[in-house]
């Protein structure tokens, strides 16, 4: 074996084997009778490019979850795939295409555009492929999916049919988000709020005035709204006048609503129905016109004048300075600061207005839910009852009555809070690339207008492309241009994968989920959503538990961004430190929902950890301990050790086997209840500190003795670390695996060895306990003495060691403190001039004359006495005056633990002072 593990020279091979073998899918795994199917589909990375940071985090849980329950014998799968990505894709081949031809998608036409686009989604699968392969995740590549393949276009025609047909899906003139960058709608979710200063204008609008961010938005106000109950304008409602205005002079009128906020601006507002959200409620509301005056490419329209073919927020300076020129201008307000609507992908101001667009309506009663449509009728639960209720009813109901749990449980508000807030989806979207809507027109019944019909024209929804039309019988039919939104399809993720609306026997088997685990800042996009759908479509749940992990951050706590140019990339860290090694750094210290900090040195001492795990591999293996491992039946923490044979192992031995086998019971306990990040860390915590720093090096001495060696501890540490190797195996699969086949060649691949179970004692032998208590407390109290008074450690001193309710003890364990200390251990009081300790009624003392020079350590401590005196007396005349209550808060509080740190100095240098005196 290597002396230092070096990732590089093997995980691409163990992958291999791994893949090869077989091992990811759940038919060649061997089920143990009595458990269940365990599955996770894989979060579709976006065929944009490469993974992140944050996609690694996921891996990592995922993969975790996934090798646990493998090793439980539980049939377990791990379904991989990307998302088209409609948007972001479209625009990424759009930029390629201008940066390298100077030409744009109209140039190519949507059929030869369409063909760039797949090229590239094809190209950046085959990255993420490989990427996600670095991470060792153990995902099940045969039933690989992508958003797009023919089986999820088969499940997405059809809901959107089904839908369609139940009243949940319709064509309607609605305000909606558009991106005129994109040249698209988005959905509320995927608007982003930027918090910008910008000028507030009040203009005189008749006998009111009112308060505007957007005076380019105004050209056709003619209503001004008021509350119905404010003082100031109470006189007004129901009056009619002429005013002037921009351009010229409007015929206005004034209605009352109660939904106006009395306190903002001067309470008075005029209505922009096709510009606000707000204000095309209103209009609704009170059967008021709609005049579009920006269009899709961010210009005026007719509508505004002079100002027709202008940029409408590039002519604002313009239209101030006419309303100024007409006296309509009463004040600005340059210290506004508002939340700007941004495309989330561009960056693109947002702009509001009137569309035809297709929605799936939220609050409408579902009639017949997913039981006529090739629903699953429970391999796991009943059918859910859906009948009569909403979408969002249903989506909540099934958080709420904890059928579907939300981890951690603070989000669950936060999901009731957006399904509370939820309005019809505007599923429609104005790119190429994407599931395109299935919906034709027959060009001879719409007189040739096509998707520009009116309401009134149902046009023919079908899973397959129409021949002819159903009313006129005529063949020239026209396929609506839209796409589908990306979160769409995406919803169907986890059935549409398995095969439905087939019922396969992976539907069956693997379907509901077990575990959704991705990042909560998704959690509207897409989790949300595929309760929505997957209620529907099955009247059953898509998971049975959502596991968020929080955002990763750099060292300083910054959300990593291209701009502060913070960002890690994965595989650069793989490169340098080994997959496993980045695993730990984003699985161990974290909790789900928070968020945590990642930078090279923190990955760098998970390598250490694992070059820890190494070394007591290679000890194992250079002590010809496996050669002789098949022969090691007795003991074991996975085998049970008879009482009568537990005797007869030393006092380290039976604590190990303890240690080991709570060690069991408590990392499978914290695995099963989601909580990855305390697992880690006491597998860290057991490897290192129990088993490294203490054991190995108790079991180097016992080995040297033939009595303690043919008493078991060659035998318990064997299986000790065979035990160990399986329980990190999930954390870190590609030393464990290496180590494995080292160690235990004969037991066949780690992957798919069986999950230790506990076994033993059923409680801990406190004999036992405390004994090892007392030998690590002495150990520990020689160490830092040495340590304190500079002790060379190759130079083996005299130590005393005195205790009457100890005296059998350290009579039996002399040998081994010594060992372990490098020292002489001597029973009896200290002698003259040695340093003196005690701890747990034992008298420790060293002869440090022979070891140090006394005269040169008096000296020294005298002198950093000296030092530390000068310190506390400068941090007690500094907090003594003015600086106490005129500095921050936080600097005094970090003056006073710093003179509190001095102070303690002083007292232990005069405590080891007392200890020279002559």
């Amino acid at each position: 074996m290597y002396k230092i593990y070096n990732p590089r020279e093997f995980e691409d091979a163990v992958y291999n084997a791994w893949e090869q073998g077989g091992y990811f899918r759940p038919e060649t795994v061997k089920q143990i009778k009595g458990t269940k199917s365990f599955s996770i589909a894989m979060p579709p990375a976006n065929a944009t490019g490469t993974l992140h940071i944050g996609h690694a985090m996921g891996l990592a849980l995922q993969d975790l979850m996934i090798r646990y329950h493998r090793m439980k014998g539980e049939r377990a799968l791990w379904l991989p795939g990307t998302d088209h990505a409609a948007i972001a894709t479209q625009n990424k081949v759009e930029k390629d295409l201008y940066k390298a031809e100077k030409k744009t998608r109209h140039d190519l036409g949507r059929e030869e555009f369409l063909k760039r686009v797949e090229a590239f989604v094809e190209s950046s699968k085959a990255t993420i492929r490989s990427q996600v392969r670095k991470m060792g995740s153990s995902a099940d590549w045969s039933r690989e999916r992508f958003t797009l393949d023919p089986g999820i276009t088969e499940a997405v025609r059809t809901i959107f049919v089904a839908m369609y047909q139940d009243g949940l899906i319709y064509r309607g003139d609605r305000i909606v988000n558009w991106c005129p960058r994109c040249h698209s709608t988005l959905s509320d979710d995927e608007v982003e709020y930027k918090e910008e200063k910008a000028p507030f204008y009040y203009l005189r609008y008749g006998p009111v005035v009112i308060g505007t961010a957007r005076p380019e938005t105004k050209f056709l106000d003619k209503t001004i709204v008021v509350h119905p109950k404010d003082p100031r304008y109470r006189d007004l409602v129901g009056k009619e006048f002429d005013i002037d205005w921009i351009s010229d002079k409007v015929h206005a009128n004034v209605i009352a609503d109660a939904s106006i906020d009395r306190e903002f601006g001067t309470g008075a507002m005029t209505m922009t129905p096709a510009h606000s959200f707000e204000d095309f409620a209103l209009a609704q509301r009170h059967h008021l016109p709609v005049i579009q005056i920006i269009n899709e490419e961010g210009k005026f329209t007719e509508a505004a004048g002079e100002f027709a073919g202008k940029d409408a927020r590039g002519s604002r300076d313009e239209i101030v300075a006419r309303l100024k020129e007409r006296g309509l201008l009463e004040r600005v307000d340059d210290q506004y600061i508002h939340n700007l609507s941004v495309c989330y992908r561009c960056g693109t101001p947002i702009e509001p207005l009137v569309s035809r667009q297709w929605f799936i309506a939220v609050d409408r009663p579902v009639a017949l839910g997913g039981r006529a449509r090739g629903s699953v009728t429970g391999a796991r639960r009943g059918l859910l009852k859906t009948a009569g209720k909403t979408l969002k009813e249903i989506a909540t109901e099934v958080v709420k009555d904890g059928t579907i749990t939300i981890l951690p449980k603070r989000f669950e508000k936060v999901y009731f809070h957006w399904m509370k807030n939820l309005h019809d989806w505007t599923i429609s979207r104005q790119i190429w690339f994407g599931h395109r809507i299935p919906a034709w027109y027959c060009l001879t019944c719409t007189h040739g207008r096509g998707k520009e019909v009116g309401l009134e024209y149902q046009p023919i929804v079908a899973v397959h492309a129409p021949t002819t039309c159903p009313t006129c019988g005529d063949t020239n039919l026209i396929q609506d241009p839209d796409t589908l939104d990306t979160w769409f399809s995406s919803a169907l993720w986890t059935f549409a994968t398995l095969g439905w609306p087939e019922k396969t026997r992976d539907l069956v088997e693997f379907h509901p989920t077990s575990v959704l685990e991705t990042a909560y800042d998704i959690l509207f996009f897409w989790v949300a959503r595929m309760i929505l759908m997957t209620t529907y479509a099955l009247s059953d749940i898509p998971f049975e538990t959502v596991y968020l992990h929080g955002l990763v951050r750099d060292k300083e706590g910054r959300k990593m961004s291209k701009s502060l140019g913070n960002g890690i990339d994965p595989l650069d860290m793989i490169r340098d430190y080994g997959a496993d090694a980045v695993r730990l750094s984003l699985v161990l210290g974290m909790a789900a929902g928070s968020d945590s900090r990642l930078y090279p040195e923190k990955i760098e001492g998970y390598r250490n950890f694992v070059n820890k795990l190494w070394n007591v591999g290679r000890f194992i293996k250079s002590s010809e301990l496996a050669a002789r491992g098949s022969g090691f039946k007795r003991h074991g923490v996975e085998h049970r050790t008879p009482n009568s044979e537990r005797k007869n192992l030393s006092l380290a031995d039976q604590w190990i086997l303890d240690e080991t086998n709570e060690l069991v019971a408590k990392t499978t306990a914290d695995i099963e209840a989601f909580r990855f990040g305390t697992a880690g860390d006491r597998l860290y915590e057991f490897t290192w500190h129990t088993l490294a720093d203490w054991y190995v090096e108790i079991a180097k001495y016992q080995m040297k003795s033939s009595e303690l060696a043919a008493r078991g501890s060659e035998e318990v540490l064997y299986s000790v670390f065979r035990t160990l190797l399986k329980l990190c195996h999930p954390f870190i699969p590609f030393v464990t695996e290496v180590l494995w086949k080292e160690l235990y060649p004969e037991a066949g691949m780690l992957i798919i060895s069986d999950w230790p179970r506990p076994a033993g004692r059923a409680k801990r032998d406190t004999q036992v306990t405390h004994g090892i208590k007392l030998l690590k407390a002495i150990v520990t109290s020689i160490r830092i003495l040495r340590a304190t008074y500079r002790i060379d450690p190759a130079k083996a001193i005299p130590v005393t060691l005195t205790s009457p309710r100890h005296a059998k003890f350290l009579n039996d364990f002399a040998p081994l403190i010594g060992h372990l200390t490098h020292a002489e251990i001597h029973h009896g009081a200290p002698l003259r001039g040695s340093i003196v300790a005690r701890i747990v009624s034992v008298t420790i003392g060293i002869e440090i004359a022979p070891a140090i020079d006394v005269v040169k350590e008096r000296a020294r401590i005298a002198h950093e006495i000296e030092i530390q005196k000068a310190l506390v007396d400068r941090y007690q005349r500094q907090l003594a005056g003015e600086f106490r209550t005129r500095a921050p808060r936080e600097v005094v509080t970090e003056a006073e633990e710093k003179q509190k740190t001095a102070e303690a100095t002083l007292t232990e240098l005069h405590r080891q002072a007392e200890q020279l005196k002559e």
